[in-house]
């Protein structure tokens, strides 16, 4: 018997007497297929390398024509800022060096300063947009430059920095505002009492969310697409387009943080559009910030800030007794993180009241409003009740105090 015939009988019994041999022979296919299927669904990225011993180059052209080029120049730094230091290579690595170099502190006053903006509402320098000749002065220089100097100091530790700023005497001022402080300090850039600015878009609606108990927490995953009115996108988009018609998402995604929603540029959110969120069409880097009065209809009609209301509601009848001040102390602590003094408490009873037998008269209209939203209702609460408590909360959730940072 020849090698091959053995080789074939040999596969022969292994392929049928050898039951080990046949499961590790279908353990391989499945492998294989998985394998397979791995391969399917990535995909290739390629990726720009720099050329061992090559000069990045170009050359000043005529006029702006590519095919008339004059001299040549290589990678360098602007002249009015500090050259890049011999040793460091010219290309990206060597740029991201110069960049946090200690001879170059532009990089740290920037970062600071929009730091700044995000906890006080305007940075040390107004303009953080804009640190040129044409940029506004700042209104600290001492402390721009402490600041500067110790954030890089203590090797751009992020959470050192913010815990420094909201623990700070300056930052934990009370808001009140004397009538010396506003005339000799109207905008507050003197630091004369605690900041006081509307929250971003992304914040008001995770801030109703959170409250009421409805945001979900998860972190990471694809975009997605909570409530909005329909025909936005329709509108303006084009027939053969993949995003012509808003799919409104289930479940979870309606009640993910507000980082993940999806975004179309011809036609993005507009709930957070009405409070001045970029269109993301260009860099922002300091928001505006209007008040208008599509903003008050938003928080007090848009589906997602109506049903924040609806369940914040059914969780303090559900959570917190059958009397009205344990109710009421619920909803404003988690608004506001406070209760509410014997005044303010007095006018919450009055206009509860007033909610509660407007609501006793019209069943559907309570009906109507407690099932605005796709998180279900506790069907075991009263409906005129929940409704009348639906509104206090909005109402609540409509203060300058829980809007306002």
């Amino acid at each position: 018997m020849g090698t091959n015939e053995r080789r074939a009988l040999r596969l022969r019994y292994l392929s049928t007497e050898d039951d080990q041999y046949k499961g590790l022979v279908a353990r391989k296919q499945d492998l294989n297929r998985d394998w397979r299927e791995v391969r399917r669904r990535g995909s290739v990225t390629h990726v720009m390398q720099e050329i061992p011993g090559g000069v990045a180059e170009a050359h000043i052209l005529r006029r702006g024509m590519y095919d008339q080029p004059l001299e040549r120049v290589v990678a360098g730094t602007p002249a009015v800022l500090p050259p890049m230091a011999e040793g460091m290579p010219r290309n990206r690595l060597g740029l991201a060096k110069w960049l946090i170099d200690e001879a170059n502190p532009l990089t740290t006053r920037v970062t600071v300063n929009r730091f700044w903006q995000q906890v006080f509402g305007i940075g040390i320098v107004a303009t953080s947009e804009d640190f040129g000749a044409q940029g506004d002065t700042p209104s600290h220089p001492e402390l721009l430059d402490y600041l500067a100097t110790d954030f890089r100091e203590s090797g751009w530790d992020v959470k050192r920095f913010f815990r420094t700023l909201v623990t700070s005497a300056t930052y934990r001022q009370a808001v009140t505002v004397t009538p010396e402080s506003l005339e000799r300090d109207p905008e507050n850039r003197l630091l004369s009492h605690g900041p006081r600015f509307r929250m971003d878009a992304e914040m008001i609606r995770d801030y109703a969310l959170a409250s009421s108990g409805l945001l979900v927490r998860t972190i990471g995953g694809a975009s997605v697409k909570p409530y909005q009115p329909v025909g936005v996108w329709s509108t303006v988009a084009m027939p053969q387009s993949n995003t012509r018609l808003y799919a409104q998402a289930s479940g979870d995604d309606l009640y993910r943080r507000s980082l993940y929603t999806f975004w179309k540029r011809s036609a993005p959110p507009p709930s957070m559009g009405i409070f001045n969120a970029p269109t993301r069409e260009h860099s922002v880097v300091r928001r505006e910030r209007t008040n208008t009065p599509l903003q008050a209809l938003v928080t007090m009609n848009d589906t997602q800030f109506v049903e924040a209301s609806r369940y914040l509601a059914q969780r303090a009848m559900r959570e917190a007794g059958n009397d009205f001040d344990p109710r009421l102390d619920y909803v404003t602590t988690r608004l506001l993180a406070r209760p509410l003094t014997e005044r303010e408490r007095a006018i919450a009873k009055r206009t509860f009241d007033g909610f509660v037998e407007l609501y006793a008269d019209d069943v559907n209209a309570a009906r109507d409003l407690i099932s605005i939203g796709d998180s279900p209702f506790d069907a075991a609460l009263s409906a005129t009740e929940s409704a009348a408590w639906t509104m206090l909360a909005s109402q609540l959730m409509n203060l300058d105090e829980v809007l306002n940072k």
